[in-house]
């Protein structure tokens, strides 16, 4: 089993999420690095860059590695989909770098070398020509109407985008957990019925309570099985996960509702007994390890 280095702290959480993806895709198949450059058109320090959250994946290699792996191809790139827009909203020149990059290293891969030019052409003096005669202006003509068929169709495009925008980000939540709400969101209920949002006061710690309800642990405060947890997370999911924690016999510290290096630690020895890859990320895979 690969023993993944930490990701970058600053990395978007859309992308860890790809990240954390294409990482047990490839721990699943039992392919290495090189054998992954073997298959593929992307060398195997360019799979390191991809796996390690340096770089961005370009959209062809995690179609590759889903085709490879026999995974769900059109969920993988919703989600690149999602985390491509968060990856170049933070950098404003990912996009053309991320053209270049991927270009050189497709002309890497097939052994492609630039050609050097051949020797300069013999110049040949230029004849001198008549000056043109000029041309009378032309008048532009009076009372020109803009034409409406253009402004519609960029109206209707727009609308289009907008729409596709909003199916990627339902996708994106559907896969993810995030804004859940119903059955995949249950935090403490109120006395007045109301649903209280998840506010971190310092020293503040919550109650657990685990009951076992359908074969399944719940300690009362959400009932995801997909929502994704990394250091620096906060919420009523992340107080679930520190109740189970303790259940399972793993320290995750004051449950707090937020993910420090205590709970991670917890976490991660949770996944080695469970045969996890140690990224001390929860998600779907660790979430059933804690409800078991």
């Amino acid at each position: 089993m690969s023993r993944w280095k930490g990701l970058p702290e600053p990395l978007d959480h859309r992308v860890r999420y790809l990240i954390v993806q294409l990482r047990r895709l490839k721990d699943h198949s039992g392919l290495s690095l090189a054998a992954l450059a073997a298959r593929t058109s992307y060398s195997k320090s360019s799979w390191e860059r991809y796996l390690n959250g340096k770089k961005l994946p370009p959209r062809d290699a995690v179609e590759a590695l889903a085709r490879i792996c026999e995974a769900d191809a059109t969920r993988l790139l919703a989600l690149h989909e999602v985390a491509a827009q968060a990856w170049h909203a933070e950098r404003p020149q990912a996009g053309a770098e991320a053209a270049t990059e991927a270009g050189a290293e497709a002309g890497e891969e097939r052994g492609e070398a630039a050609v050097p030019a051949g020797p300069a052409a013999t110049a040949v003096p230029a004849v001198p020509t008549a000056p043109a005669a000029p041309t009378a202006p032309t008048a532009a003509p009076a009372g020109r109407q803009v034409p409406l068929r253009p402004l519609v169709l960029g109206a209707l495009a727009v609308l289009v985008m907008a729409g596709a925008a909003l199916l990627v980000a339902r996708l994106w939540e559907d896969a993810s957990g995030i804004g859940s709400s119903g059955a995949d969101a249950v935090p403490v209920i109120s006395e007045t019925g109301a649903t209280p949002t998840f506010t971190h006061r310092p020293g503040e710690t919550f109650p657990c309570s685990v009951q076992r309800r359908a074969g399944a642990l719940y300690a009362g405060h959400s009932r995801t099985g997909t929502a994704i947890l990394d250091r620096g997370a906060t919420g009523w999911d992340v107080v679930e996960a520190q109740c189970l924690l303790h259940r399972q016999g793993y320290d995750p510290g004051v449950v707090d509702g937020i993910v420090g290096g205590k709970t991670l630690r917890a976490v991660k020895r949770l996944q080695a007994r469970a045969g996890l890859p140690t990224d001390g990320i929860v998600g779907p895979d660790t979430w059933k390890a804690l409800r078991r």
